[in-house]
């Protein structure tokens, strides 16, 4: 579950690197290059919102669950 959840979070980020990467190539082909970074873009807010949505599936399945931070006395 966790490397599953670490695998999703490693790919948003890669999808938001490739958006960074398309905003820096605005210069080259301006054409495509605005169309490209909002495709990204987009990209990355469907795996965020799919990630919290698996996570609440599996909060409310059981597979995980919330430890909190322990308060010491």
């Amino acid at each position: 579950m966790k490397v599953f959840i670490v695998i999703v979070l490693v790919a948003i980020l890669g999808v938001l690197a490739s958006a960074g990467v398309f905003m820096l190539k605005k210069g080259r082909d301006p054409a495509t290059a605005p169309h490209a970074m909002a495709r990204a873009l987009a990209w990355r807010v469907g795996l965020s919102v799919a990630l919290f949505l698996f996570i609440l599936l599996a909060w409310s399945q059981g597979w995980v669950r919330p430890t909190g931070i322990p308060v010491s006395a």
